[in-house]
């Protein structure tokens, strides 16, 4: 059984365990007041049953509902590239709320950096999802030598001048202890002409890159080894 049906099942016998809890639980007052003792008690036993039943049916519906929180992935950017000369290339970003950013970089790989807010599992399981902020991207090269000496092309994405949640987890740490983790995270891959990526954030924080289509993992593919 696939995690979606097993939530609808699990939440379903948590409702109706309740209504069933509701109605032994009137039934118990209507044969109080009736001062029919044993037959309330009764009541009383099979109410607490039920709302038992309906407790454990919902939390476990609510912790799978976490797990699945924090094996999914949202995404964070688009990158396309166009080749303009050897290791140098034109390469625009854009993120899902329509903002597109246009650089030139050089090198063999484009890297994206992030800043990564991620929650404890209690926050996660009740859904609180990780928090990022793109903070730049890069060219990177494959071979070490030409990295140490060649021109490097590194722009920023974020200018934000405001300090922000990461920033203050940093300085007052004891003010957010809801907080799990603050970290960078960063994912590369090799550019080539007319390629396409996608990169995408893990609930567990980390980023992930890859083509965003056949012709893009094609290219890359062809491409020469280091």
């Amino acid at each position: 059984m696939s995690l979606t049906p097993l939530l609808v099942v699990l939440f379903g016998v948590a409702v109706v365990c309740l209504l069933f809890a509701t109605g032994h639980g009137v039934g118990a007052h209507r044969r109080w007041r009736e001062r029919r003792r044993v037959a309330a008690t009764l009541r009383v036993l099979w109410c607490l049953v039920f709302l038992g039943f309906a407790l454990l049916g919902g939390l476990a519906g609510i912790v799978l509902l976490g797990y699945r929180r924090l094996a999914a992935e949202a995404e964070v950017a688009r990158i396309e590239a166009r080749a303009l000369s050897a290791q140098r290339y034109a390469v625009d970003i854009l993120t899902p709320d329509g903002e597109r950013q246009h650089v030139e970089l050089a090198g063999d790989d484009w890297q994206l950096d992030a800043r990564v807010i991620k929650w404890t599992s209690r926050a996660v399981i009740l859904g609180a999802p990780p928090l990022y902020r793109l903070e730049r991207i890069g060219g990177r090269y494959r071979d070490i030598a030409q990295e140490r000496t060649a021109m490097k092309s590194v722009v920023a994405l974020d200018d934000s001048v405001l300090p922000d949640l990461w920033t203050l987890k940093r300085r007052f740490p004891q003010w957010l202890p809801w907080i799990d983790a603050d970290y960078g995270s960063a994912a590369y891959l090799p550019l080539v002409d007319d390629g396409r990526y996608v990169v995408t954030l893990a609930a567990a924080g980390g980023l992930v890159a890859r083509p965003a289509d056949e012709e893009t993992a094609r290219r890359i593919a062809a491409a020469p080894a280091p």
